[in-house]
């Protein structure tokens, strides 16, 4: 996991905003410093050198604590990771 940015605060459409000094992947996950995934990158905007960047929450994230966390470090996953081992794609096997 590389360090994101710190948390800023809970936009009105339910985003959370973090402030970045460098640009991380685009739909990548979000965690915390308890390894708790909180969310998606969902959009970047801003200055190129120190973005902001707004996460999609998961439903099962208390907003209330977030809102209390300003200041906290965020981390990004390095790598996508796969949701469920169920979803992972076979490889096509053509017989005749």
């Amino acid at each position: 996991m590389k360090y994101l940015g710190n948390i800023l605060h809970l936009a009105n459409s339910g985003k959370l905003i973090v402030r970045s000094e460098q640009m991380p992947p685009a739909h990548a996950f979000v965690y915390t410093n308890d390894k708790q995934k909180i969310g998606k990158v969902y959009n970047i905007f801003g200055p190129v050198k120190n973005p902001y960047i707004a996460i999609n929450l998961y439903r099962s994230v208390n907003k209330r604590d977030l809102e209390s966390r300003q200041g906290e470090k965020l981390f990004v996953s390095t790598k996508r990771e796969m949701e469920k081992e169920s979803k992972k794609r076979r490889p096509l096997i053509f017989t005749r």
